[in-house]
């Protein structure tokens, strides 16, 4: 059952934890006994195999733990109201103070962090922990600044954990876990189910034929000749049906569904393998339906564009949600929409792969007693319980396995009283569902990885972008959309882009070299 609220009503938060919260740091499996369970508790014992040496912390000399995260809005209000949970209960009694700090957005704060890596004058002093995604964190810990956090967990509880997810924390030479997971995200397709029906019903259109990338770009096809249909005295004036927020994620998952991943990754050391028929599916399946104006992009974000009505759908993190608009608000006409969530659409004939993205939270190197603490709260941060509430108020999804159901959302949401957005509830039902056989894939992180990303995400939408103008003044001239589109989609056109494109990516790798 749907729940509502405002943005703020995930934040009730339970008096009291249960003692199965309070985790300590993993046990030696070679050991037994509810004693030296209890006693690895206590003094936040390293994993099997680990020669640290045992950690103790005093509540009367409490340690002081400072992280740097990109949240606002809600998400910074659901994480801060969790931070002082934690400090009145578990942190009084194991001697921990947490201070949360937001460095603005997720590209302010890889700027903030850079600064204090490379001890810039007036640069704060780096974090106990800080969110990051797997090519910053890679960054980073080839100055050899982050933690080893696998030392403070054990396999059982790494184990608790989606397998994916800690393999994208896995980076760097010994591919030791460097990242732990805290927060995840992954795509959905979302819509103004209002203005679609009406189409739907006029066009024959229909939600199915949005599974596919293929289908989405043949129904933007026909929304927009519809549209133009409406306006006879206006030729080529159609409406775009359709954008998308992330391009990068298009050649990732979309190279990845088709069967090449577009990099090779290996020690941190990165080739291009961005497969030329590959790359031609997505050239027909985004730039040319751009160049044509089926698809579209206005605003920072298309939820943007949703709510001033130039498109109706879009592929977006599945954070998006939160920011879908309830109306459309044009200069002359305002009017109330309902949405619909549909999984993202994939390639027809490609595997079973979705985007996993979120960055997650990294430990700096500094005293075996502040790396422990930072890792317990971590650990607290994401138990089950605990992350489904945070995911209620900021739409990402929770990190263990256990977690990541409908079933455990509610147990939570109702065992606790709370209420949770209708959008965020269908983005999780959605994602749930489609995690039951879909794969999550991300690259893995490599040495100017941030950079060839960029390249991604802006080498073919630029030149969409570009181009589009460029069709649009040769239509304005007289032309016809097939006569002013005829050189941009040919196939010339296409293989001097790809060259381009390759070339790009590659004199990134020649730098890491």
């Amino acid at each position: 059952m749907k729940k509502r609220m405002r943005y703020i009503c995930c934040l009730l938060l339970a008096a009291s934890l249960t003692a199965g919260l309070l985790a300590g740091c993993g046990n030696d499996s070679t050991k037994t006994g509810n004693e030296e369970q209890a006693k690895q508790e206590e003094e936040g014992e390293a994993k099997d195999g680990d020669d640290q040496a045992a950690v103790k912390l005093d509540p009367d000399k409490p340690i002081s733990i400072t992280v740097w995260h990109y949240y606002n809005g809600a998400q910074q209000v659901a994480f801060d109201e969790l931070v002082n949970e934690f400090n009145e209960t578990v942190g009084k009694e194991k001697g921990i103070f947490v201070k949360g700090y937001s460095q603005g957005n997720v590209n302010e704060l890889e700027d903030t962090v850079m600064a204090s890596l490379n001890e810039e004058v007036g640069a704060q002093e780096m974090p106990n922990i800080f969110s990051a995604y797997a090519d910053a964190a890679y960054t980073v810990d080839s100055r050899g600044k982050l933690a080893d956090i696998s030392a403070y967990m054990s396999q059982e509880e790494l184990d608790e954990y989606v397998d994916s997810y800690i393999e994208e924390g896995r980076i760097g030479e010994g591919n030791t876990l460097r990242i732990f997971p805290t927060a995840k995200s992954s795509e959905i397709f979302m819509m103004n189910k209002t203005d679609w029906d009406k189409f739907a019903e006029a066009a024959g259109a229909s939600l199915e034929d949005l599974s596919t990338l293929e289908g989405v770009t043949e129904t933007a096809q026909k929304y927009y000749e519809w549209t133009d249909s409406l306006t006879p005295d206006v030729p080529e004036d159609g409406k775009a049906f359709y954008g998308r927020d992330s391009v990068a994620n298009l050649f990732v998952i979309g190279s990845k569904q088709l069967g090449q991943d577009i990099f090779q990754v290996e020690n941190g050391k990165a080739s291009v393998a961005a497969d030329k028929e590959i790359m031609k599916k997505i050239w027909d399946n985004f730039y040319v339906p751009f160049v044509k104006g089926y698809f579209t992009a206005y605003g920072k974000f298309r939820s943007d564009d949703v709510k001033i009505g130039e498109i109706l759908a879009f592929t977006g993190s599945s954070t998006a949600s939160m920011y879908f608009p309830d109306e459309v608000e044009q200069e002359d006409n305002v009017y109330p929409i309902d949405y619909v969530v549909l999984p993202a659409p994939s390639f027809a004939d490609g595997g079973n792969y979705i985007v996993q993205q979120g960055a997650g939270m990294v430990v700096t190197e500094t005293t075996k007693e502040e790396e422990y603490a930072s890792v317990l709260f971590l650990k607290w941060f994401t138990e089950t319980e605990n992350n489904i509430r945070f995911s209620c108020a900021s739409g990402y999804l929770p990190v263990k396995k256990e977690a990541n159901s409908l079933e455990a959302v509610d147990k939570v949401v109702d065992g606790q009283g709370l209420e949770i957005p209708d959008k965020t509830y269908d983005v999780l039902d959605s994602l749930f569902g489609t995690l039951e056989n879909a794969t999550p894939y991300t690259t893995k992180a490599f040495e100017n990885g941030t950079e060839a990303r960029k390249v991604l995400e802006y080498n073919l939408a630029d030149k969409a972008a570009e181009d589009r103008k460029a069709v649009q003044e040769l239509i304005a001239q007289g032309q016809t959309l097939e006569e002013a589109c005829a050189s941009y989609v040919s196939e010339e056109s296409f293989q001097s882009w790809y060259d381009d494109f390759v070339a790009a990516l590659q004199s990134i790798m020649n730098k890491a070299e």
